[in-house]
């Protein structure tokens, strides 16, 4: 071992411990081997995505194939969607063009080992954020992108107008998806017989269901109208209006990378901010002129914001003039003008009747 090490350990060790004998001494030197190879290691085991991606000139995005109005390829084979357009957002504000993002097709059972492992940058899978997924397994929740809650989908002709009404159900649900354990706890809470019917991917669930497999379909909310327009008779079908779990959706990052965290999580508070100030995919350029301190900041007219970041000045319009904001990308996607038809409800603004607000950027 190098002198030093030797010295450290002989030295500052000892009379910590007040070590004497040789034996103490060897002690000594491998604990202090051990803290300087600990030490050596740190910073270069933490993934340096941000740089990754810089040098590769590509975000990798994993996605759910399969799940209209949020992510699912075109005729061209282009993925469009909520999620997909937050990725482009991203991708534009670390790489300034839209254009350069990788979609990897991911079902809910290998999604997070795709991540960890580092085979896609970023998770938009519409995963819910829970305590479990974000202090272990590697992974980091960057905060909600959609308020979501679990329901369940019958046919009309059954005439169920209440969960309540679904003892003796078979269940089609996504095998290793939070709605799966979702639906156990709801059924036993409430001493109804069920049977769980679990698939690898959402797409089969939802197929089989349609099927006849099952008598009831369990998801998201969102997830579930996307569901129903994949049925050949779309309008036989309805949700059922209660919500029997909380499921707020996030972007999930790897863990131990603070630099790529702030990234994600700054890129979507921008694009929630920008809603809030107007701030739109046509008038950012023009709204460089204005007056307001709040939209000069997030413009990066004043500031430094982009720099803390490790982007440019300009990153937020960049990903608002690729997607829009938060309220273009909701209604484009899943709103009223969209085949899913949802309520923006509880993710409108909160100054518009929703919870739905971000940091301001200060």
């Amino acid at each position: 071992m190098h002198s030093a090490l030797r010295s450290f350990a002989r030295g500052p060790l000892f009379r910590l411990f007040g070590w004497t004998s040789s034996r103490d001494a060897a002690s000594a030197t491998f604990l202090t081997a051990v803290f300087f190879a600990a030490m050596a290691a740190g910073p270069t085991s933490q993934a340096a995505t941000l740089e990754s991606v810089r040098a590769r000139g590509q975000l990798i995005c994993g996605i759910n194939p399969n799940l209209p109005g949020f992510g699912q390829p075109d005729k061209d084979g282009a993925f469009k969607g909520f999620n997909a357009d937050i990725c482009h957002a991203v991708a534009a504000a670390v790489l300034g063009d839209p254009g350069k993002v990788k979609f990897v097709p991911l079902t809910a059972t290998i999604r997070f080992e795709a991540l960890t492992s580092g085979e896609v940058d970023l998770l938009t899978h519409n995963s819910t954020w829970t305590m479990q997924r974000d202090t272990g397994a590697g992974l980091h929740f960057t905060g909600v992108t959609f308020f979501d809650g679990q329901s369940f989908l019958v046919k009309k002709s059954a005439g169920i107008t209440s969960v309540t009404e679904l003892g003796g159900a078979s269940v089609c649900t996504q095998q290793g998806s939070t709605s799966e354990l979702n639906a156990a706890d709801f059924f036993r809470a409430h001493k109804l017989r069920y049977e769980i019917v679990s698939f690898a991917s959402d797409d089969d669930a939802a197929k089989s269901f349609g099927d006849g497999r099952c008598d009831v379909l369990t998801s998201d909310a969102s997830s579930l109208a996307a569901a129903r327009l994949k049925l050949a008779d779309a309008e036989n079908y309805v949700i059922l209006p209660e919500l029997i779990s909380k499921e707020p959706l996030g972007l999930v990052v790897r863990d131990g990378d603070d630099k790529w965290f702030d990234v994600v999580r700054w890129t979507m508070n921008a694009l929630i901010d920008a809603e809030e100030l107007g701030i739109t995919q046509a008038n950012a350029a023009e709204e460089l002129k204005s007056p307001n301190p709040e939209v000069k900041r997030l413009l990066g007219v004043e500031g430094k914001f982009g720099s803390r970041l490790g982007l440019s000045e300009d990153w937020a319009m960049r990903a608002v003039q690729a997607a829009g904001n938060y309220g273009e990308i909701f209604e484009r996607n899943l709103g009223a003008a969209s085949p899913l038809k949802l309520p923006r409800g509880i993710n409108a603004l909160w100054s518009k009747g929703g919870i739905l607000y971000a940091p301001p950027i200060r």
